[in-house]
């Protein structure tokens, strides 16, 4: 696609004059091709609701590893905008902290309207590693300041619309999905901002702990991911999706050198009628 051609041409330079050239250009492109308003134009019914509650059994090869919960918490005000907030939570069972402990939490705060993200907090424990993440947005600089445990680092520029890594995915929902579907915008973990890619491969009915489902599988591109993904050959990650109005993630699935981590639902709570 044009746009992630043009991103990809400047996107390591770090010359302060080529970066706002490069976001004048993308932004550019996105008014163009209606990117920044194409949720607007669409129904504004969307597939989530405050109490939507997803739980997830995880698994390393065929090998039970913990739980995911995923959650849409009531709106809440963030800095003065009415705001959703997504959370997700992941923790190893008690066989798996034996050798590598993993409690994690995502907090995603983005407007109503779904156009961008407000607030991004990641709180990290796996095995030795501890973050504390917060990625702070100003708009009207189009910057996002990172930090960990309090120490920021300097502020990146960011392009119009950018989603961070959890509100992205709930961002996919809101398509009418097909098999022709690729859809692009712009993610941050506010150390960078990436095009973001992901693709509807096809159409297929999968049975898991929750029951049967029509879904549709779809791939995110992992390129700009980076660790394991980037070390790994042929990495991936798939996510299939319920083919209704309300596109659950009822499978999630990795593969990357260290073997294959698929999440599964188990249950599913306050959804959408």
């Amino acid at each position: 696609m044009i746009l992630s051609r043009i991103f990809h041409t400047f996107i390591y330079n770090n010359n302060p004059l080529v970066r706002r050239l490069q976001i004048l250009i993308v932004t550019a492109i996105m008014t163009t091709n209606g990117m920044i308003d194409n949720v607007r134009a669409a129904d504004r019914s969307f597939p989530f609701n405050s109490g939507e509650k997803l739980i997830f059994e995880l698994k390393w090869m065929f090998i039970p590893a913990g739980e995911a919960v995923m959650e849409v918490l009531p709106m809440e005000n963030e800095k003065g905008i009415s705001s959703y907030h997504f959370v997700l939570t992941a923790q190893s069972n008690a066989f798996i902290d034996q050798f590598y402990k993993v409690r994690d939490r995502i907090d995603a705060y983005v407007d109503l309207g779904m156009t961008h993200s407000l607030l991004y907090k990641k709180k990290q424990h796996e095995g030795k590693t501890q973050r504390d993440i917060v990625v702070n947005f100003n708009w009207e600089k189009l910057q996002a300041l990172y930090s960990n445990f309090g120490n920021s680092q300097e502020p990146i520029d960011l392009f119009p619309g950018s989603f961070d890594p959890l509100s992205a995915f709930f961002y996919v929902r809101l398509f009418e999905l097909n098999k022709k579907l690729t859809i692009e915008r712009p993610i941050t973990d506010g150390k960078k901002c990436v095009i973001g890619k992901v693709t509807v491969i096809k159409r297929e009915t999968i049975k898991v702990t929750a029951g049967t489902f029509d879904t549709y599988l779809i791939e995110p591109e992992v390129k700009d991911i980076g660790g394991v993904f980037e070390k790994s050959k042929g990495a991936k990650i798939q996510i299939w999706l319920t083919a209704d109005h309300r596109h659950l993630p009822v499978k999630i699935r990795s593969q990357v050198a260290v073997g294959s981590f698929t999440g599964e639902l188990v249950s599913a709570t306050g959804l959408k009628e």
